[in-house]
Formats: structure tokens, C-alpha cells, sequence
């Protein structure tokens, strides 16, 4: 299942997630609120205030959508501390880009054990990384520590101020320079339409997708598809038949629910491509020439085998759920009743992964590119095939490379 949504809501997912990262009290939380430009973040000078990470989600001039991750202070101590810092472990996994910000104290004294760790694992995931000297106004030596950061651990280094009504703009600056060339937000559907197609939408229509609320999915496709000067047209597969009697011609492209995949194969014209929400999903948060490759691992199942079943949202099993019962008794009904089949959702991942035959990952719709990528790898490290929702069912379907990706 994916995250119901109203249509003029922008989803967090397809945004640039820019993390903060610091000792407590370094000013994550100061500089956060003066980016964007009220209190989000509690700020106190209690060390250890921020416990989860923050997500704020914001429009930053020349960036676009954003998401603001303040998180816990990674020198955290205790039991309790530790479970923060894992949090905030976790937050690196979607950064896209990283603020490191330094504490004076520690800088003066040389102490940059803790940043240096910090900054080996945000380089390791590939994070592009500033370093960030805050509360500039109380440090009257703020260019010698700046100099001092820099020769310690290779960064750009900016100084900024919470108090000063220009940090927004000093930030937004610095962003822009670090961001890798090139850096765009991949998008669903413009490398398959061209202004002015048709485009036909088969909606599912179920438990679902409760009656006056669209899935984040084909809220996602529909604005893509608008963003591309598409002509949009929606139905369900119910209406299938008549959806193709009131079109003048046939749509260049369809894009079903991925569950009705047979059914809208054997309907359309054989002029329209066809795809569902799924696929376009894993092609753009995931790696879907890994996804197609994966699907293979299907010729080679048994009865004895494993597979684990990832879903990116939490929510309640519902009746008929496409992860928890509908592609598992797919899978039964071709390998046997004995086929192990374990269920994850949310963050939750196993760090083994070699005890997998297979991983069947819905579209990830809740996590951003970074995240979803970092997936793949793991799997690819441990030698596991991995494959989306979508393209499993294209593949049982015996249509898999029959649709566009």
C-alpha cells in the first residue's frame, strides 16, 4: 500500500533532503530555524535537546523543495544517547547533502575526532559535505577557527550567524556551489512523454484507495505528467473500454495499476505503450535495470526458497493488501505453499541480507532516490536480487518485456 494523499499535497520523498549535523549544542537547530525563517526546531541551551531528527520541509529559492533534517548530536551519551545517534545514523541514509557544523570549543582545543568520523560516513553514502562554523556573532576568533576546520578535515567552510536575517540567502548560496554538477530530481515520466500526448491513468479503485483520496503514487505520475504539458486522462479498469471509445486516439502511453497489468495488456491498442505507477516509481527512486535483472531470479525459484518483502510505508494490513497477501500467494500459487516469505515496512531492514533469494520492494514513494539507492547496494553487496512490486508483477504476468521503463 502507499500513503493516501490530497492533491495539492507535495510529498517529502521527491524533495532535496539537506541534513544537519553536529556535536549537541554546535547550533543545528538555531540555524535550521533561521533558514527557515520561524521556530521549527526547539532551541535551548540544555545539551541533548533535539532527540528524533527534525524534518521540516520547505521551498528554498534556486533549490526548489527541500527537506530540512536537524538531527540529535551525534557525541550523544548514555543508553539513550546511543539510540539517538542511531537516528540520526539513520538520517544520513537520505541525505543528499550535509551541513556539518563544528563547535568552537572543540576547534579551539583541536578535538575533531567526532566530525571526522562523522564526516567518513556521510562521504562514504556519497554526500556532498559543508562545513558550517554557526553562532559567528559570539566568536570574535571565527576566521582563524574557520581556517583551522579547513586544515583539519579539507572542507569548505562557512561562517554564519542564526541572529543574521541574511543566513537564509549565505546558506542557499554555499548549497548551490556544493551540490554535485548536474544535480537534478529525476522525473517519473518525461524520458517516455512529449508535450502534448495523451496519457490515459487506470486508478486502482479499492480498499487501498479510499473513496475521495488519491495514493501518493498517482499523485506523483499526475503533477509529472502536467509538468511535461501531458494531456491527462483517468479511469479505473472498469471503464477501461469506454476511457478508449471517448479518445479521439489511442493514448501514446498508459499507465496502470500494476495488479491489473494482464487485463490492460490484453485492452489496449497496439499503438499505446504501456507501464504502471510502480515501475515509474522504482525507475526513479531506484535502480531499474537491477529491478528488471532481479525479476529473473524467478526462473530459478524453488519451494525451499526466501524471499523478503520491503514496504517503504507503515500502516495497517488491510484486507486484500498487495504486500502482505496478494503477491505472496501469487508466489505461493507458482513455487508452493512452503516458500518463505518474511515482511518488513517503514525503515526497518534486515542487515543480513544474505539469507535471501529474492527482495520484493513496493515503489518507494516515502523514500527519496538516496535512500531507495542505498537499498539496492546492500543487496547487490550481499549477492541478493532485488526487484520492485511492478516489475514482479509485469514478469508473472508474462509482459515484462512487452512495458516501458
Amino acid at each position: 500500500m502507499s500513503e493516501v494523499v490530497s492533491l495539492n499535497e507535495t510529498p517529502r520523498s521527491g524533495r532535496l533532503h539537506i541534513g544537519l549535523y553536529g556535536r549537541r549544542n554546535a547550533g543545528k537547530s538555531s540555524l535550521v530555524n533561521a533558514i527557515c525563517g520561524h521556530e521549527v526546531a526547539l532551541v535551548s541551551d540544555v545539551a541533548g535537546t533535539t532527540t528524533d531528527p527534525v524534518y521540516k520541509s520547505m521551498e528554498i529559492h534556486g533549490l526548489g523543495p527541500c527537506v530540512l533534517i536537524d538531527t540529535a548530536g551525534f557525541d550523544d551519551e548514555g543508553a539513550l544517547g546511543a539510540l539517538r545517534v542511531e537516528k540520526t545514523m539513520e538520517a544520513v541514509r537520505s541525505t543528499d547533502a550535509a551541513l556539518l557544523l563544528f563547535d568552537a570549543d572543540a576547534v579551539r582545543a583541536g578535538d575533531f575526532e567526532k566530525e571526522n568520523e562523522w564526516l567518513a560516513k556521510l562521504r562514504a553514502t556519497g554526500t556532498p559535505v559543508l562545513g558550517v562554523l554557526s553562532k559567528r556573532d559570539l566568536l570574535p576568533d571565527a576566521p582563524a577557527l574557520a581556517d583551522r576546520i579547513k586544515a583539519e578535515t579539507g572542507l569548505g567552510v562557512l561562517t554564519v550567524s542564526a541572529s543574521d536575517p541574511a543566513a537564509q540567502g549565505r546558506v542557499r548560496a554555499a548549497l548551490l556551489n556544493l551540490l554535485p554538477e548536474g544535480f537534478v530530481r529525476v522525473s517519473l515520466t518525461g524520458r517516455l512523454v512529449k508535450p502534448g500526448d495523451t496519457v490515459l491513468l487506470v486508478m486502482p479503485q479499492d480498499i487501498q484507495a479510499p473513496e475521495g483520496r488519491l495514493i501518493l503514487p498517482q499523485v506523483q505520475v499526475t503533477r509529472d505528467l502536467l509538468d511535461h504539458h501531458a494531456l491527462v486522462v483517468s479511469c479505473t479498469a472498469a471503464e477501461l473500454d469506454e476511457a478508449f471509445a471517448a479518445l479521439k486516439t489511442p493514448p501514446a502511453l498508459i499507465i496502470t495499476d500494476s495488479q491489473v497489468f494482464p487485463l490492460v495488456y490484453g485492452k489496449k491498442p497496439k499503438e499505446s505503450r504501456l507501464t504502471s505507477f510502480s515501475v515509474l516509481l522504482a525507475a526513479a527512486k531506484g535502480d531499474i535495470h537491477a529491478f528488471v535483472d532481479g525479476a529473473d531470479r524467478l526462473d530459478t525459484m524453488t519451494e525451499r526458497s526466501r524471499v523478503l518483502i520491503a514496504e517503504a510505508c507503515t500502516h495497517a494490513p488491510l484486507e486484500e493488501d498487495i504486500g502482505r497477501v496478494k503477491i505472496p500467494r501469487m508466489l505461493r500459487k507458482r513455487f508452493g505453499e512452503g516458500l518463505r516469505i518474511d515482511m518488513v515496512s517503514g525503515q526497518d531492514f534486515p542487515a543480513n541480507l544474505t539469507q535471501y533469494d529474492l527482495i520484493v520492494h513496493c515503489g518507494a514513494c516515502m523514500f527519496n532516490r538516496k535512500y531507495m539507492l542505498g537499498r539496492v547496494a546492500a543487496a547487490a553487496d550481499a549477492g541478493v536480487a532485488i526487484t520492485n512490486y511492478g516489475v514482479l508483477l509485469a514478469k508473472l504476468a508474462g509482459i515484462l518485456g512487452k512495458i516501458e521503463y
